[in-house]
C-alpha cells in the first residue's frame, strides 16, 4: 500500500482481524454460535440445527467480502485511496441476522425457537411431510396467498384465522394431517397455479431436473450455474463453470484427504 495507495485488500477470518479471539480457532458453527443467529435455528425442543455452512462462510463470510472489496474498489477508482477490508465471518452472520434482532427489539420476536413468523412456529411457514416421505414448504405468509392454502386444502377460511397465535399449535397439526394424505408430487400439482406458495422440497439430486431449473439453465452437468445473471452471453450457464465448481471441491477434498492422513499419522 505504501508502493500502491490504491491497493485493495480483502482479509476474510472467522473471528475478525481484533478482539479477544482474533488469533483462536474455528469454523462456520462457532462463528454463527457467537452471532446469535444460530440459536434462532432448529425445533424448540432440540438443539440448534446446523445450517449448512450456508451462514458464516458463504453468507456472512465469502459474500460480505465481495461487497467490501468491490464498495473499495469504487472508492479506490474515485478517491485514489484503497482499503482493507476486514470481513469477519461472525460479522457478517449477526448482520444477516440483523432485522430478527430489530424485531425482537420490538416485542415482535422471542428467543424460542419455533415460536415465531419465520423459524417455523408459524403453521403457514413451515414445512410437511407427505405420505411418501417427502416434503413441501410452505410458504402463505399473506392473507391473499393464505386464503389460497386454506382453498387448497380445502379448509373454511373462517376456521383457521391467520393470525390467532393462539390457535398455531392446532392450525399446525390439522396442515400436517392433511399433507400426510398425499404424496408430495401430488401436492406440488394439487397447488400448481395457485397463489397458496405450496411447493416441493428437492433434494440435491432432484433440483437439476425440475422443469424451472431446466428451462433456467439455472444447472450444469448438475452443478450450478453463475448467479447472479447479467445481460450478456459471457454469465449465461457453461460447461466452464462447471468444470470451475468440480476443481475447486476436488482441491478441497484433497487437501482435506491429506490433512486427515496427516492427523491420523
Amino acid at each position: 500500500q505504501a508502493r500502491n495507495p490504491a491497493l485493495v485488500v480483502g482479509r476474510v477470518t472467522g473471528w475478525g482481524q481484533t478482539g479477544p479471539l482474533a488469533q483462536a480457532v474455528g469454523h462456520d458453527l462457532n462463528y454463527i454460535g457467537l452471532s446469535g443467529v444460530l440459536h434462532a435455528m432448529g425445533d424448540a425442543d432440540r438443539p440448534p440445527t446446523p445450517p449448512l455452512n450456508l451462514v458464516g462462510d458463504y453468507g456472512g463470510g465469502a459474500m460480505m467480502l465481495v461487497v467490501g472489496v468491490l464498495a473499495a474498489l469504487i472508492e479506490a477508482r474515485s478517491t485514489g485511496r484503497g482499503r482493507v477490508v476486514d470481513a469477519a465471518m461472525t460479522d457478517g452472520a449477526a448482520l444477516l441476522g440483523g432485522i430478527f434482532q430489530a424485531f425482537r427489539g420490538q416485542g415482535m420476536w422471542n428467543d424460542r425457537r419455533g415460536a415465531n413468523l419465520l423459524d417455523g412456529g408459524a403453521p403457514f411457514y413451515r414445512c410437511y411431510a407427505c405420505r411418501d416421505g417427502g416434503f413441501v414448504a410452505v410458504a402463505a405468509l399473506e392473507p391473499r396467498f393464505y386464503a389460497a392454502l386454506l382453498k387448497g386444502l380445502q379448509i373454511p377460511p373462517d376456521a383457521a384465522p391467520q393470525y390467532d397465535m393462539a390457535g398455531w399449535p392446532a392450525m399446525h397439526v390439522r396442515f400436517a394431517d392433511l399433507f400426510a394424505q398425499r404424496d408430495r408430487d401430488d401436492w406440488a400439482n394439487h397447488f400448481e397455479g395457485s397463489e397458496a406458495c405450496v411447493t416441493p422440497v428437492l433434494s440435491l439430486a432432484e433440483a437439476p431436473d425440475h422443469p424451472h431449473n431446466r428451462a433456467r439453465g439455472a444447472f450444469d452437468h448438475g452443478l450450478p450455474g453463475p448467479a447472479p445473471r447479467f445481460d450478456d452471453e459471457a454469465s449465461k450457464p457453461g460447461h466452464s463453470s462447471a468444470l470451475r465448481l468440480e476443481k475447486a471441491v476436488a482441491l478441497w477434498s484433497a487437501e482435506g484427504s491429506t490433512q486427515r492422513s496427516d492427523q491420523a499419522g
